[in-house]
């Protein structure tokens, strides 16, 4: 057995956090159920895009499509377009399914460019102002 002196012992802390009214962590967030207009389920939030300077949300990636999670598409939403609904247990949006499948998307297998000019296509299909702005 090894001895470390104490300035050199690290203490892991448990990183969960408890959910709140009001706050919820980036990893509770992933995976929740996303409903349309029509309160149909159109998808679920994959992940959870952040400006890096602000630290505001920026965009959910929804996720659906192909079988087992291969093939699946992603479709970057403006974090604008989601409210949380608490009967429903997601997040709803005033968009449709076939609105949101005729978005601009990537595939599992490519790198998407998260630039000002996809941005800038993104949050215009969308009709709503980019977070930048």
């Amino acid at each position: 057995m090894s001895y470390q002196s104490p300035e050199f012992q690290t203490t892991r802390k448990d990183a969960s956090i408890r959910e709140t009214h009001d706050l919820i962590a980036s990893d509770k967030v992933e995976g929740t159920r996303v409903y349309g207009a029509d309160g149909k389920h159109i998808g679920t939030i994959e992940r959870v895009i952040l400006e890096k300077r602000s630290g505001r949300v920026s965009y959910a990636v929804l996720a659906f499509g192909g079988f087992l999670g291969l093939g699946e598409d992603h479709y970057p939403l403006p974090w604008a377009k989601l409210s949380y609904d608490e009967n429903l247990g997601g997040y709803r949006t005033d968009v449709t399914r076939d609105q949101v499948e005729s978005a601009p998307k990537y595939q599992s297998d490519e790198e998407y460019d998260w630039n000002r000019e996809n941005g800038r296509r993104v949050y215009d299909y969308y009709g709503v102002p980019p977070y930048w702005m």
